[in-house]
């Protein structure tokens, strides 16, 4: 199983027909207020199965293949240390991992235990031209022709060439420095690009590039990973699972016919209500904890993060994610 990714808990939405068994209700729609044009909106995705399917790993079929070699290492009693990059791709409490070895659980986390400084080779590309329109053509080589460690180098520092001056960003945590850094030592050896005789310029998507390679000072963490057993079942890691990632537990019986229709709606499509709020969504927020969202000032008196952020619910016997987001649409 795959680890789970840095961003706080993915969890894979399921949709159809099991909505309707674990939701149903009424159709009737809820009225929104029209005296506010701002509206919250609620989602709701369910998913199948356990918590521990999803943050149990099998660190063998997981990447990347050094957290097999810190949870090893670090078990057989020997301290494991990496720079830069972290242990374990989900750590703490917020995007927690955990792996199974002969019946017991483990919660893989890493610890910032010291810090190094260091210097780095980095890529920036400059757009010179697309080869059939330029008058002089600079002497260049093409990406094709690079090693690998390069041909990635190249794409992604194409990608932060392409966004430079542009309005369009580029991918989160590939580029860096606006361009492509070589952390590693052996991946730098066996560049083509760096060094004297390495090309001044580079042809990519038909486009020719000039090539600027600098070394660079760094400061990097260095991480020790910590495994740490937390259970010897699975009805235990479920137990500490529910603890560590659910924010609110409901069942129908305790919900009005109102309260559970707008959890049906917000399976099928984002439900959304302007403040004031109708009865039964919030009485529904009360039951999962926000009340801070009651207040139609919210993002300014409770500091509400405005980014999406999803959250977990147990509803009966069966779990969902949700978020809840302000939208002036």
């Amino acid at each position: 199983m795959p680890s789970p990714p840095t961003t706080r808990r993915r969890l894979l939405a399921t949709g159809g027909t099991l909505l309707t068994a674990a939701l149903g209700g009424c159709s009737q729609a809820l009225s929104d207020s029209e005296t506010d044009s701002r509206q919250l909106v609620f989602s709701l995705f369910p998913f199948d199965g356990s918590l521990r399917e999803r943050y149990v790993v099998d660190l063998a079929e997981t990447r990347p293949s050094w957290d097999e070699d810190a949870f090893n290492t670090t078990l057989d009693g020997t301290e494991y240390t990496t720079q830069y990059r972290t242990p374990f791709l989900a750590r703490g409490d917020d995007t927690p991992t955990y792996a199974r070895r002969n019946g017991t659980y483990y919660h893989l986390d890493a610890l910032v235990v010291g810090e190094e400084t260091v210097t780095h080779p980095v890529l920036r590309l400059f757009e010179v031209g697309r080869a059939d329109k330029l008058e002089h053509v600079p002497d260049h080589v093409a990406h094709s022709s690079l090693p690998e460690v390069d041909q990635q180098a190249v794409q992604v520092a194409f990608f932060a060439a392409r966004a430079r001056g542009n309005t369009g960003g580029v991918p989160n945590g590939l580029v860096q420095r606006d361009g492509y850094v070589y952390r590693d030592d052996d991946a730098a050896g066996a560049s083509d690009l760096i060094g004297e005789r390495g090309a001044s310029h580079v042809e990519y998507r038909d486009i020719i590039y000039e090539v600027e390679l600098t070394r660079e000072t760094f400061h990097e963490a260095v991480y020790r990973a910590d495994v740490d057993p937390v259970a010897e079942s699975a009805a235990e890691i479920e137990t500490i699972l529910q603890a560590a990632v659910l924010d609110a537990r409901v069942t129908r019986g305790e919900l009005s016919q109102a309260e559970r229709e707008v959890l049906r709606q917000a399976t099928a499509e984002p439900y959304r209500e302007s403040h004031p709020y109708s009865t039964a969504f919030e009485s529904l927020l009360k039951k999962l904890g926000h009340w801070v969202y009651l207040d139609g000032n919210v993002e300014k008196d409770a500091d509400v993060d405005p980014d999406l952020e999803r959250r977990f619910l147990r509803y009966d016997d069966r779990y969902f994610s949700y978020t809840l987001r302000f939208t002036t649409e």
